[in-house]
């Protein structure tokens, strides 16, 4: 067992909002979330107040403890309120992706439960298609639209003074959706403690954030790095939150110029972008300090071109919607080891398990990483079974990523057990795009793999065994899918083939159709 070189944390007995907000007061008037493309800003002082109004406004719509919120948005401030107005009221969210089809979101409304849903116009038509035949009873839009109510009307109140009691390690609070290690996206049950622990471990062990500082909120909030880590390590400890509706690289560099942001919190992608794009050096970004990448691999390469250019550090860390989401990162002393996700943070426990014998390898050896800590999920929402594979009975969560770690603590992800395919640093199930191909009437058997590729870290590829006698081409494949899924699960790669190789189970051999 590896042992976190951090000291352990106190957790509070606290509801989450209460913490995330607990500076409020104190900074007052001082910017706490600004809406990149036009300005608008909402101080912390602002933002307490809006939150215990949205509260009291969801109460008096019948919102009870225990409920759950949609918030299917792209990142404006109102997006916080929403949120830590459903956690004050007692209930949670669930954050949807707004660029999902009617069919996605109408799957997770109907799983999670949710009673409201809240969202902007632009994606009014797919939240009203989505909601039908699920527990919605009213959607609200941040914005102005015909149809819809207005999200001001929550602020009407009644202001509701005090954060409804919860039990902090038993409470819902915030429902993301994740595929694990395999299949269709599940409801991961994060608790008050569960996000306020990962909080404190992060500002103790590798994110360091004060007043100071400033960062430009690209990342979605509907993702778990966005949420905890952009919108809610940087609110509870009073830093400017620049948000971002959708991720366009001069007016990510603008931001970052205007504001002399200090940090930057990205995927690798934009880090691509920042060491190789010839914009780049139209702007000043000697504000930065440090950039830090998640969600998706980070090549050694790639870090150290965006590090010489920009001037400033670059790090990876490690996580997962199941882990709340960190367990790895580089503290703030850095020590020269490209590559690497860092060191376990504070009060977490890992082990690297040889897939075959289950014990522990020595170090340098490789096997599949194991984390236990008060990070770890409570379960997925209503799927025992799903929960149990992931987590062991002496609490071990078994991530399906391969790990390497040396004498010094530092871990490299090194490969993946699980199937999951990274496009852009978002999860894509191969489960799922494999059940929608089989229903296509020329195909036979399908199988769906992920294949490297610099941008985007892997792309979609299925592999199609056609029906006698068709004519089904690569386009019709594509197309297919398209009307379904979400644009980072489109296939973008099809080869056809004679059988899909299985073993006797039936399971799809995928590591055969990657040697192809």
């Amino acid at each position: 067992m590896i042992s976190s070189p951090f000291p352990d944390i106190e957790i509070p007995d606290t509801a989450l909002t209460p913490y995330v907000l607990r500076k409020a007061d104190e900074l007052g008037d001082a910017p706490a979330l600004v809406d990149g493309p036009t300005g608008r800003t909402i101080t912390y002082a602002g933002l307490l107040e809006a939150t215990k109004l949205t509260a009291g406004g969801l109460r008096a719509r019948g919102f009870e403890k225990g409920d759950v919120v949609g918030v299917m948005s792209p990142n404006i401030p109102e997006y916080a309120v929403a949120f830590h107005g459903a956690a004050w009221a007692g209930g949670a969210a669930t954050t949807i992706n707004p660029t999902y089809t009617a069919e996605e979101v109408h799957h997770q409304l109907l799983d999670s439960g949710a009673t409201i849903l809240i969202t902007v116009s632009m994606f009014l038509a797919t939240a009203k298609e989505a909601a039908e035949g699920t527990n919605v009873k009213e959607i609200f839009v941040f914005d102005d639209a015909e149809g819809a109510t207005s999200a001001l009307e929550l602020l009407a109140g009644p202001r509701l003074d005090e954060q409804v009691p919860v039990d902090a390690a038993e409470d819902l609070v915030v429902l993301p959706y994740s595929s694990g290690t395999t299949g269709r996206s599940k409801g991961v049950v994060l608790t008050h403690r569960n996000c306020v622990a990962n909080l404190i471990q992060t500002a103790e062990s590798c994110i360091e954030l004060t007043g100071d500082d400033s960062f430009v909120a690209v990342l979605p909030f509907f993702h778990i790095y966005g949420m905890q880590v952009l919108m809610n390590l940087g609110l509870a400890n009073g830093a400017t939150v620049i948000t971002m509706p959708r991720f366009d690289l001069a007016q990510f560099l603008q931001l970052n110029q205007d504001h002399e942001c200090t940090w930057a919190f990205v995927v690798p992608p934009i880090v691509l972008a920042l060491a190789q794009h010839p914009i780049v050096d139209d702007y000043d970004l000697s504000a930065l300090r440090r950039l830090f990448s998640g969600a998706a691999p980070l090549g050694a390469e790639i870090s150290s071109q965006a590090e010489k250019r920009i001037g400033a550090d670059v790090v990876q860390g490690y996580g997962m919607t199941e882990l709340s989401p960190v367990s790895h990162a580089f503290p703030e002393v850095l020590v020269d080891k490209p590559g690497s996700v860092g060191l376990t943070i504070a009060s977490t426990e890992c082990r690297i398990v040889d897939e075959d014998t289950g014990t522990d390898v020595a170090t340098g050896g490789r096997g599949e990483l194991w984390v236990r800590g008060p990070q770890v999920m409570k379960g997925y929402l209503n799927n025992p079974a799903a929960t149990a594979e992931t987590i062991d009975r002496d609490g071990w969560l078994h991530t399906g990523d391969v790990a390497v770690v040396d004498d010094d603590g530092y871990f490299w992800i090194v490969d993946r057990l699980k199937e999951l395919i990274k496009y852009k640093g978002f999860q894509v199930p191969p489960a799922e795009l494999e059940a929608l191909l089989i229903t296509h009437a020329e195909i036979v058997d399908c199988a769906v793999i992920g294949v490297p590729d610099d941008e985007a870290g892997e792309l979609p590829k299925a592999f199609v065994v056609k029906a006698p006698d068709t004519e089904l081409t690569d386009d019709d494949v594509k197309s297919f899918v398209m009307g379904h899924v979400a644009h980072y699960k489109q296939i973008q790669l099809v080869e056809f083939i004679d059988e899909i190789p299985k073993s006797a189970s039936g399971k799809i051999l995928r590591r055969f159709l990657r040697d192809r």
